[in-house]
């Protein structure tokens, strides 16, 4: 898998605090990248199960839209609002 590229993922946009206050979110790298460089909080339930479910992701035990779903779930643990996508 490809996990920098965007082809298999549905993009969010995370509403954060700071100078970039959106934070898109458009592959699996950038997920991990999310989850582990700029999370607020670490030790919650959710993001505990987003990192684990990310790595799956990346080791290609789980899907890219099963780590998104978790991150958006992490978010939502963490206060962070999130922009979805419907398709």
């Amino acid at each position: 898998m490809k996990w920098h590229t965007s082809g298999e993922f549905t993009p969010v946009m995370l509403v954060v605090n700071g100078s970039e206050k959106y934070k898109l979110v458009a592959t699996l790298w950038q997920v991990a990248n999310m989850l582990t460089a700029c999370w607020p909080d670490d030790d919650g339930e959710e993001y505990l199960t987003a990192i684990r479910t990310c790595r799956d992701a990346l080791h290609g035990d789980a899907s890219v839209e099963e780590a998104r779903e978790a991150l958006i779930r992490a978010a939502d643990e963490a206060g962070i609002p999130v922009i979805t996508v419907v398709h």
